[in-house]
């Protein structure tokens, strides 16, 4: 599979990567792949797309007619890794999550809001690196659909970012993009 070039922080391409995924997975990893993060964490993200993809191939049904959108979101979304939350932790040191992350978890829990389609989220922290963050999250929104839905989204999202991150949400600015109507 030929990808555009990407390096990773610890100067590995994704392609690497890539084609190291069966090994890997056969347990023939090296030092560097055992114990790199990034290498870790691409490897789980591109397992988990050639697992989609491989799911998708095998269906005989036609794709779900919200597929383009959902795909349109994560192409508008942020590719840079960008900075890094911290996250709460009985354990002594730091955790961390990227950005990213965050925001990816975050559109989801807004997407599953029927007639919500989310956009671009941002996350800030504090100065104090606090486990407390502001998100800003753009939506489009279907034209019947009323207040009730932001609100509900405003739930989805605070819950997600509580249940499935770990982070309190300070502040939860929600902006609407774009009202769309029913396709024809």
């Amino acid at each position: 599979m030929a990808m555009t070039e990407y390096e990773l922080p610890c100067e590995r391409d994704v392609e690497q990567v890539w084609e190291r995924l069966d090994a890997v997975g056969a347990g023939l990893a090296d030092e560097h792949e055992l114990t790199c993060p990034h290498c870790r964490a691409a490897r789980e993200s591109l397992l988990a797309l050639r697992e989609a993809t491989a799911e998708l191939a095998a269906e005989e049904d036609a794709p779900s007619p919200d597929l383009l959108g959902r795909i349109m979101s994560a192409v508008r979304a942020e590719v840079r890794r960008g900075s890094m939350v911290p996250l709460p932790s009985p354990e002594p040191g730091l955790v961390e999550i990227s950005e990213q992350a965050v925001a990816a978890v975050l559109r989801y829990a807004a997407d599953t809001v029927d007639g919500v389609r989310a956009r671009r989220c941002r996350v800030r922290t504090d100065a104090e690196g606090a486990v407390e963050v502001t998100l800003t999250l753009a939506v489009s929104v279907r034209t019947a659909t009323g207040g009730e839905a932001l609100s509900l989204v405003r739930q989805r999202v605070t819950a997600a970012a509580a249940a499935r991150v770990g982070l309190t949400l300070a502040k939860l600015d929600l902006l609407v993009d774009d009202v769309y109507g029913e396709p024809e």
